[in-house]
């Protein structure tokens, strides 16, 4: 599967430049830190390789299924509602 984002693609390629000692990987963060712990290096070359030109600049998030249970956290951190007082 492809990177969905040009955020993807890029922590797809710090992770797989960590994977292969060019940088640190104590300077990961975030996504490139979890992609790094959790794909292999023919996994995040694939994404990392990624043309980014037609590629958005985040992935846009998924839209609950009719009927699905959805965390209220989740509606709250998205923006979908407002956080009571």
């Amino acid at each position: 599967m492809p990177a969905e984002s040009k955020s993807q693609q890029e922590a797809a390629a710090m992770a797989l430049a960590a994977k292969r000692g060019k940088i640190d990987p104590k300077t990961l963060k975030g996504a490139a830190k979890d992609m790094y712990n959790s794909m292999t290096e023919e996994q995040l070359e694939h994404y990392a390789s990624t043309k980014s030109k037609d590629l958005p600049e985040k992935k846009e998030p998924k839209k609950a299924e009719e009927g699905a249970v959805v965390n209220p956290r989740t509606l709250i951190s998205e923006g979908l509602v407002e956080e009571d007082a």
